[in-house]
């Protein structure tokens, strides 16, 4: 697997500027993306996940299926 830093620190930056912050964790199958929200986060920012994962296929090298993304909103 081969992350793109460059293009992943842009997302990292983008999403701050929401007050979202982007954690990301290698797992035996791909990667475990979770986005949190901080206290003035804007609720209506985040795009739709199957867009965030189409934008993380190219910064994480590795097809949408080899990502498991976890939204703010996602039950615990």
């Amino acid at each position: 697997m081969s992350i793109d830093e460059q293009a992943l620190a842009g997302l990292r930056d983008t999403l701050a500027a929401d007050d979202y912050r982007l954690a990301v964790t290698e797992s035996e199958t791909g990667y475990q993306v979770t986005i949190t929200a901080g206290p003035e986060s804007c609720d209506d920012c985040l795009v739709p996940k199957p867009v965030m994962r189409s934008v993380l296929t190219s910064a994480l090298g590795v097809p949408e299926d080899a990502i498991e993304l976890v939204y703010p909103t996602d039950p615990a």
